[in-house]
């Protein structure tokens, strides 16, 4: 049988991803490694196939193809390792990649394949606080992938900063990070619906952190340029005051769950 046809769409059995496994070790071939990363991928959809996988040692293996070369096979291990990710377990062998998925996310071509698959699976590792951590110091290059990106780019990288947003221990971190003036674009009318309402909430989501620990009556202290001094300054405040007037319901409601508007 060819388990490498696309068409392989059936539950793998442990011998067949034992197979695979196999062939991902022991070929070469960049055509058979791509195939066989994309059925491990398929049918890691499945929550039994995440445990088989990772019982059989295959995430390590999975794990060493996003250092290929071939642009194609590194997207197909990102993406094989996203669907992977989504077994709690199974993140604790993920995470020793999550370093350079970032700098790869960061260095890589925008909005590429590669680019947008690094960062489905930053967001799948950030949906809890346990590995968010790990990309502290990634922050404001990510703010930069953001501001540079095209709209599905900035849709990738807005959910996963809503995932760090939503953790009071990230709070000054993104805060803290250098971000260009360019992001508060983001707030304008015009913008689509999707990255619209994800700015938002972004900012819903720091500005509750803080008032949870009732800092934003304490003026915390920033550096210029930083995500504080662009979401707390007069530019962003006078968007917010447009923004209450905007044609979309969704939005307008956003703008008034925000506190400090």
């Amino acid at each position: 049988e060819d388990l490498t046809s696309g068409s392989y769409d059936d539950t793998l059995n442990a011998e067949q991803v034992q197979k695979l496994l196999y062939l991902l070790e022991s070929t070469e071939d960049p055509g058979i490694i791509e195939r066989a990363l994309v059925t491990l991928g398929n049918n890691a959809a499945f929550s039994a196939n995440q445990i088989v996988i990772r019982e059989l040692g295959g995430i390590p293996i999975v794990g060493s193809k996003i250092n290929n070369p071939n642009q194609s096979i590194k997207e197909k291990a990102l993406n094989a390792l996203n669907n992977l990710s989504v077994n709690v377990e199974n993140q604790i062998k993920i995470k020793v990649y999550v370093s350079q998925v970032c700098e790869d996310v960061i260095a890589g071509p925008l909005n590429s394949a590669v680019q947008l698959a690094g960062l489905r699976l930053l967001t799948n590792m950030t949906v809890t606080n346990d590995h968010q951590d790990m990309l502290s110091s990634y922050i404001t290059d990510l703010f930069h992938v953001l501001v540079t990106g095209n709209g599905s780019t900035k849709v990738q990288v807005l959910k996963l900063l809503l995932n760090l947003s939503e953790n009071p221990a990230m709070t000054d971190r993104l805060l803290d990070a250098q971000v260009d003036s360019s992001f508060l674009s983001l707030l304008d009318g015009h913008v689509p619906k999707e990255i619209l309402l994800r700015a938002l909430t972004l900012l819903q989501n720091i500005t509750n952190c803080l008032n949870e620990e009732h800092r934003l009556a304490a003026q915390p202290t920033f550096p210029e340029g930083s995500l504080f001094s662009l979401l707390y300054g007069k530019e962003c405040a006078q968007k917010m005051k447009a923004l209450v007037h905007h044609h979309d319901a969704d939005v307008k409601e956003k703008v008034t769950m925000i506190p400090k508007f």
